[in-house]
């Protein structure tokens, strides 16, 4: 099922991306795409499956998109080559344990390059005090893999052995950031292209001055790399679990300019416009920053006509689309106020139709 994964093929579909991308964007510029490869094998950080029981076995399955049809999976080559340990240890250890095993039905793994993992185990059943015995002894057999983590859950039940994240280290133009990464938490799958699109964006505001703020920030991805870049850094993010994450990655990564704060970019909007104060905001002089660079990366839907007129009140956007649509969409009007000077395509889902793209933009 995976003969679409072909790395003979991986530059030919790249450049099929890139032409793709070119003449989307060719009514608003005519500058060339700068390509950032993937691994073309193993380079998903995050994987899950389905479980499927067929009498005394048990196996992971996924469905084919196209005809909705389950299929067997053992190996998953885009998937990281621990995923692909993990995977079969696991069910070597449950398949006769009927106490993990029993009503599984999805398992879902979180790793990283600084070979951490968390497993989440899904049940159509409660869990008890024989379970959380069990998961420990499990966790006691895979600590010969790596350190890994487990999460149970069923009907509204978390049980955590013993922690529900993991600590990744990426490194960008040679200096190691370290990022706390919680399971069901937003995280760039491909880490390797991560750190390219992170190197990207370090060297597109070099020198650019000022304060920057960064709309939908996450677990601070972007904010911590980009710090040293700029005076301060404000970061916005709805998620209170993101928001937790990027508090600690600040600390993580020894930071003193980089603020965080839990709000979604319309109320930052108004905050900034003095439309409306929040009690959050009262340590925190929004007056006092020079807001010369904003840099967005919004979910597939994009920006909101009030989030377009936010940023294009910017000197310099950095726009992160994971929706080229919806990023050409925004571009006609942020194309009015200002200019393209660097266009980028990161390869994050290699054989696929799904396609990162970065934008840099400065006022006319």
């Amino acid at each position: 099922m995976f003969s679409h994964i072909d790395p003979a093929r991986y530059d030919q579909q790249l450049e099929e991306q890139q032409q793709q991308m070119t003449e989307l964007f060719s009514e608003f510029s005519t500058l060339p795409f700068d390509l950032y490869k993937s691994e073309p094998l193993h380079y998903r950080q995050r994987a899950e499956f389905r479980v499927w029981h067929e009498g005394d076995d048990l196996y992971y399955i996924m469905f084919d998109q196209a005809t909705k049809q389950k299929f067997r999976v053992d190996h998953f080559p885009v998937a990281s080559e621990l995923i692909n340990k993990l995977m079969a240890a696991l069910l070597d250890n449950i398949r006769n344990n009927e106490t993990l095993r029993r009503k599984l039905f999805q398992v879902d793994f979180l790793t990283t390059l600084s070979g951490e993992a968390v497993i989440s185990l899904l049940y159509h059943k409660q869990l008890d005090d024989q379970w959380l015995a069990e998961c420990q002894k499990l966790k006691q057999i895979f600590s010969a893999i790596c350190p890994t983590n487990f999460i149970g859950r069923a009907r509204k039940q978390k049980l955590i052995v013993d922690q529900d994240y993991v600590n990744e280290k990426l490194t960008v133009d040679g200096k190691e950031f370290r990022y706390q990464q919680i399971e069901n938490g937003f995280t760039q799958p491909n880490a390797k292209v991560n750190e390219q699109m992170l190197a990207w964006a370090r060297h597109a505001t070099k020198n650019k001055g000022g304060d920057l703020v960064e709309l939908y920030c996450g677990n601070g991805n972007f904010s911590i790399a980009l710090a040293d870049n700029f005076k301060r850094v404000l970061g916005t993010e709805i998620s209170k679990t993101s928001v937790k994450s990027a508090q600690k990655n600040i600390a993580d990564n020894n930071l003193t300019n980089v603020e965080i704060i839990r709000m979604s970019s319309e109320e930052f909007s108004q905050a900034m416009n003095g439309e409306k104060a929040f009690r959050r905001l009262n340590d925190l002089d929004l007056t006092s920053y020079d807001y010369e660079t904003v840099l967005v990366d919004p979910p597939r839907a994009g920006l909101d006509p009030d989030s377009v007129a936010l940023v294009s009140r910017f000197e310099h956007i950095i726009y992160i689309s994971c929706n080229p649509e919806t990023l050409a969409d925004n571009l006609k009007t942020l194309t009015q106020t200002h200019n393209i000077t660097n266009m980028a395509l990161f390869d994050q889902f290699p054989y696929t139709h799904h396609i990162e793209t970065g934008v840099i933009l400065t006022r006319k």
